[in-house]
């Protein structure tokens, strides 16, 4: 992804221009974070205007909270911490509203050609999407983070602020938990 312009400002300028009220500045730093922050959010929603209201809803935390980013890091980690814990209090709070959902059996259908990798893929692509929003958000988290978007246990140890120990039990335990959510719906689909 290209950075900022040579001549326009730099992101210290920026956030010192918001905090002193200048509005102008952080719709630069949206432009300037905005494919990022809907990557992120891209993973954990499912339709574009989820998408677009979770990166709404990011960048107005990133506003309320600017006053507490203090330039240890890189604004883009502090921007993508807030990002990564708005999205699992996004998951929380719709397994709260739609609570479990079942797996659709024409989702599970595995080609049996090995020679067809393309709609082996596909299928296990359809399976997964099925089967992930049967997990519980911080089981959903830490399965997107390392395995989908393939961080390492310090990034999302990083990103979380869980341990690393917290990081690799909560793995453990959310690669059960799809496995047997994997099993039920092949024992489903046999029976």
């Amino acid at each position: 992804m290209a950075g900022p312009e040579p001549d326009s400002p730099s992101e210290e300028r920026l956030i010192a221009a918001v905090l002193e009220g200048d509005d102008g500045a952080f719709a630069a730093l949206v432009a300037r974070h905005k494919r990022r922050v809907l990557r992120i959010a891209a993973r954990f929603s499912r339709t574009p205007q989820e998408i677009e209201e979770l990166g709404q809803e990011i960048f107005l935390k990133a506003y309320m909270d600017l006053r507490q980013y203090r330039g240890e890091a890189p604004f883009a980690h502090w921007l993508s911490r807030i990002a990564v814990r708005s999205c699992y209090d996004a998951l929380r709070k719709r397994r709260r509203e739609i609570g479990t959902l079942p797996l659709d059996d024409t989702a599970l259908y595995l080609a049996d050609d090995p020679a067809d990798d393309r709609d082996q893929a596909e299928a296990a692509r359809a399976l997964l999407s099925r089967a992930l929003p049967r997990l519980r958000p911080a089981e959903r988290l830490v399965i997107t983070l390392l395995e989908l978007e393939e961080r390492t246990v310090r990034e999302v140890a990083a990103l979380t602020g869980w341990s690393e120990v917290n990081v690799k039990v909560r793995a453990f335990r959310a690669r059960r938990a799809l496995k047997r959510i994997l099993e039920e719906a092949d024992d489903g689909k046999r029976g």
